[in-house]
């Protein structure tokens, strides 16, 4: 229970560590009532130097390590230990950058004030202020220092002793917002930027005092803080001698002297520091750097410095400890990190990435930021325009190219990683507002097509009246001049008006492809991360039926309703002008417009109860025709094409018919449309020529007024169709929504678990059922399995018996009813789900290879790999014998689902594929089933020997193939009823003896 320290305890350690000894008691008593005791345990984070301070602690017990960051090495650093009366977290604070990391060496009670409170104390009491503010913290010299030895490449300096021998020297200046003159600063001291950003010198940079402008603009809200320090690199050994003596003498080591005095922390009212230092609350008004860098050399430390520079440009979460393990493990099993493996980084950072190939020319049309591969390492670009590429080089800094330039480096044709921030998750049911981002982002353009649009309708008025001019004006004056200005008016208006419509053809064109693009790519990312048991209740053809229902919602959206705004702004226009030239021939025009809007309301419900037939008709015949041509060999092989066409025809006839229908219902309702427009048009002739035979209008106004009312009968006939539209585009939402409804098999939880560390292969199971629906009977029953890691186990059984069901668990493909699952002491339902995957290998029976060479579906997971890597794997797998007969070798085109070879070739490539990705853990699943019984074995052992000291599972019907396992399992009915070596379980005489022995006898 936390409870806080009483302020006759906390005021007594404030009154004798400075600098709150020179406060007064009120103030003293005021900042103790804010604070609280911690306590934090042997080897438990205080501070991280990636994580914005939350609280200013000072330790009344115990000691803590304090660590600085070396750039240069891109190692941290001890600094030193620090004791009671020290104060930590304040150096983060007053720079709103952090920079410190406190780590307990001894289990240690700290007093904690909050962020927020110490910064207001600091604006309350001078004292404070100009103890803090304007006095340089020893982890705040050590950051800077780093970075400036960075600059200079120097890896020689002793940076420890050089930050303990200027720290005292240093110079603070805070600068507010403004100008600031750089004669004002000592010519004698290096200044470095602290926080904020002078001109363009972003933190951590040194100020330049030689260049030609004299005048720097502080810019940001807070200002800046500016460190002075006057130091020289090179330091004689004696020097550096008599520095570590003092600091080691110092009484900051935990051995102030006059606290002994103090009585001991009250541990029952002591509550334990969380964990880890929490994450602070988002800062409007934080700096961020523009491009921010972070240094970095070799295969490791360069993409993680890349992926360090993203966060901080982007502001997701980075987790440098669980990214350097992730890279580390591609490094050793892949030999190198591609462009692929950091796009499935960035995902996990929380960016969306999408990886493309684009030729050099066509960079500057992409958007940043965006990762590419830079000599031999990588790079983010941070800005791109047609003139200049921002790039961070993690080995060089901040560089600019023009497009020549790059073009030369980089070469004609390239992969970038392109990334995004998403919106966040939606938590929100789908519906029109999941398409309001995407508008939003592109409202410039579709704002250009709308304004365009509206002087297309603005020119559809110079028509009519100009029109009426010639037929009331021209033609009774019989002036052939006028008529031939008007004419070349006429017809540059149209000329005008078809460049318009055709430059707006192209930007809304443009921009819904791009629309349909981001979305559909959402959609998608969206499918395959949804859970395996999804996709058991769905056809294929239904799911690529809700697919396509996205572009037609999006076409409803930016084509539809912009639309109706237009017709709703022009029909107003256009009835004004009506009742300008005739009221009585307005109200006879819009007699009419009741009788449309009647038909639509009478004809909407049905139209929509049939489309929604018709769509469920065309996935019924959709999902069957995909389960033909998937399954074409089975169909020729046992003479069915006959029967399968019958039942497509069938299934395609209801589709037809119900398309029928809804035809036959529009068609009539698009009569009686037409019968009720040519009515309003002969109403209007004949209520007009009325009006002309009585002089009330003339002939030109009466031709004048039948264009513009055909004008306003189209409007207001798309704004009645738009309920119409919408009863569709609301059918459409509810079948996408099947989709982008249903909880992703890894949701926000999930991501924010750890990762599962570099599995070693022990396996538990205890306790685990499992069924497939929720009602029925149970495919797994009370599995109690504990196998040590490097096991090569085997197991067996009959059809229906749980095997693969079983592995498809460990991989958490389903989730277990009840139980639990563990590798390597961890619950794997409370790891990262995709740590979890990328370190376990599967190969299923049922293999799939895509149209490509050989060579390419081996390398599908690791295209990097070299060409012996390759034939290595292939080796493994028994197949390279097979590989090199065909006709051209690994470049031999496998064709469409693997169509060009044989299943037991097919199998060999897809374990070849798992052998490459190397794995920490290798799941077999009846995947050599298609083998004869010597390459099956030859298979097994080349796996043993290949993936010795790591955790195998293969299942297969062979028994004999697994007599050599470590550990063979025998299932039945869901339930493990034998467990043991070959030897074992043949001494047992049971299930496996009988079904070994039956199998031997047919051999």
């Amino acid at each position: 229970m936390t409870q806080t320290v009483s302020p006759s305890q906390i005021p007594a350690f404030l009154a004798q560590t400075a600098p709150f000894d020179r406060l007064g008691v009120n103030a003293l008593q005021a900042i103790a009532a804010k604070c609280q005791l911690l306590r934090y345990r042997t080897g438990q984070p205080i501070f991280e130097r990636e994580k914005m301070p939350t609280q200013v602690v000072m330790i009344y017990q115990g000691q803590a390590r304090l660590l600085g960051y070396d750039q240069r090495i891109q190692m941290p650093v001890s600094l030193k230990l620090v004791g009671q009366g020290e104060i930590l977290g304040w150096a983060g604070l007053v720079r709103n950058v952090p920079c410190e990391t406190a780590i307990a060496s001894t289990e240690v009670v700290c007093i904690s004030l909050s962020a927020a409170d110490f910064l207001a104390s600091l604006d309350a009491e001078p004292v404070l202020r100009q103890a803090f503010r304007e006095r340089p913290a020893l982890s705040e010299v050590f950051e800077l220092l780093s970075a400036e030895l960075q600059r200079r490449a120097d890896g020689v300096a002793n940076l420890k002793d050089l930050a303990f021998r200027i720290w005292e020297d240093s110079v603070v200046l805070n600068l507010p917002p403004g100008q600031l003159n750089l004669a004002k600063l000592d010519p004698n001291r290096v200044w470095l930027v602290s926080s904020g950003e002078v001109g363009d010198f972003p933190t951590e940079s040194r100020l330049s005092l030689d260049g030609s402008q004299r005048v720097l603009s502080v810019q940001g809200k807070r200002g800046a803080r500016l460190l002075g320090l006057q130091f020289q690199t090179e330091m004689t050994s004696q020097a550096a001698q008599e520095v570590t003596i003092i600091q080691d003498s110092a009484p900051s080591d935990g051995s102030t002297a006059g606290l002994e005095r103090l009585p001991p922390a009250p541990t029952y009212q002591i509550t334990d520091a969380p964990p880890r230092p929490p994450e602070p609350e988002p800062d409007p008004f934080a700096p961020r750097a523009k491009y921010p860098f972070v240094k970095g050399n070799g295969p490791i430390n360069a993409p993680l410095a890349c992926f360090q520079m993203l966060s901080k440009h982007t502001g997701v979460t980075f987790r440098k400890d669980i990214i350097r393990r992730v890279l580390d493990g591609q490094l050793k099993t892949k030999g190198q990190i591609s462009l692929q493996t950091c796009g499935a980084v960035v995902e996990m950072m929380g960016l969306r990435a999408q990886l493309v190939q684009v030729p050099a020319t066509a960079v500057n049309r992409l958007k940043a930021p965006a990762l590419i591969s830079w000599k031999d390492s990588f790079a983010i670009l941070y800005s791109i325009t047609e003139k200049e590429l921002v790039m961070a080089v993690p080995e060089t800094g901040i560089i600019k190219k023009v497009p020549k330039e790059f073009a030369e480096t980089w070469g004609e044709v390239g992969q970038i990683l392109l990334l995004q921030v998403p919106q966040g998750e939606r938590k929100e049911k789908f519906s029109l507002n999941w398409f309001i981002p995407a508008v939003i982002k592109y409202r410039g353009v579709l704002s250009q097509v709308f304004i365009a649009s509206f002087f297309v309708q603005l020119f559809g008025l110079a028509n009519p009246l100009i029109t009426q001019v010639i037929i009331d004006k021209v033609l009774v004056q019989r002036s052939i001049e006028t008529l031939d200005v008007l004419g070349f008016f006429l017809l540059g208006v149209a000329l005008f008006e078809a460049l318009l419509t055709a430059l707006r053809t192209y930007l809304f064109v443009d921009t819904t492809n791009r629309i349909d693009l981001s979305l559909g790519s959402e959609v998608i990312n969206h499918l395959v991360r949804l859970p395996l048991n999804y996709f058991d209740n769905r056809r294929v053809g239904e799911l690529a039926g809700r697919m396509n229902e996205l572009e037609r919602i999006r076409q409803f959206l930016t084509g539809t309703a912009l639309t109706v705004v237009l017709d709703a702004v022009f029909s107003v226009v256009y009835i004004v002008v009506m009742f300008i030239y005739s009221w009585i021939l307005s109200i006879v025009a819009l007699a009419t417009v009741p009788l449309f809007a009647a038909l639509t309301l009478l004809v909407s419900p049905i139209i929509r109860q049939q489309l929604r037939r018709r769509a469920e008709r065309y996935a019924d015949a959709e999902s069957y025709l995909v389960e033909v041509l998937n399954g074409i060999q089975t169909v020729k092989a046992q003479n069915i094409e006959l029967l399968a066409r019958w039942q497509w025809q069938e299934r395609y006839a209801r589709y037809v018919s119900a398309g029928f229908k809804s035809v036959l219902t529009s068609s009539t309702a698009g009569s009686v449309s037409g019968f009720l427009q040519k009515l309003s048009g002969l109403l209007i002739l004949w209520a007009g020529a009325h009006l002309v035979l009585n002089n009330e209008l003339s002939l030109g106004q009466l031709i004048a007024f039948r264009i513009i009312s055909g004008y306003v009968t189209s409007p207001l006939l798309r704004l009645v169709q738009l309920w119409q539209n919408f009863q569709e585009t609301a059918l459409s939402i509810e079948r996408l929504s099947d989709i982008l409804d249903a909880p992703l098999e890894a949701d926000e939880d999930n991501r924010n678990n750890i990762p599962l560390p570099e599995i070693q292969g022990n396996v538990k199971y205890d306790g685990v059922s499992f069924r497939f629906a929720a009602a029925g009977a149970l495919q797994l029953v009370n599995i109690n399995l504990d196998f040590p890691a490097g096991k090569f186990v085997g197991i067996v059984g009959q059809s229906g018996s749980g095997k693969s069901t079983l592995m498809k668990l460990l991989q958490r493909l389903y989730d277990p009813l009840s139980g639990r699952i563990q590798i390597d002491g961890y619950d794997i339902t409370k790891v990262e789900l995709y740590s979890l995957r990328r370190q376990i290998g599967m190969v299923l029976q049922d293999t799939l290879l895509f149209n490509g060479s050989v060579q390419e579906n081996i390398a599908l997971n690791n295209p990097e790999a070299t060409t012996e890597e390759i034939i290595e794997a292939a080796k493994i797998a028994f197949a390279h014998e097979f590989i090199m007969s065909l006709p051209n070798g690994y470049n031999s085109v496998v064709g469409e689902r693997g169509s060009g070879l044989s299943g037991g070739q097919r199998q060999r490539i897809a374990i070849a594929r798992t052998v490459l990705q190397n794995p920490k853990l290798l799941i077999l699943d009846e995947a050599t089933s298609a083998l004869d019984y010597e390459s099956e074995r030859q298979v097994c052992e080349n796996l043993r020997v290949a993936f010795k000291g790591r955790t195998v599972f293969f299942i297969t019907h062979r028994l004999s193939t697994v007599r050599s396992a470590d550990e063979i399992l025998m299932m039945a009915q869901g339930s493990v009823v034998e467990q043991g070596t070959h030897d074992e379980l043949m001494a047992l005489k049971g299930l496996y003896y009988c079904l070994y022995q039956q199998q031997e006898s047919q051999l």
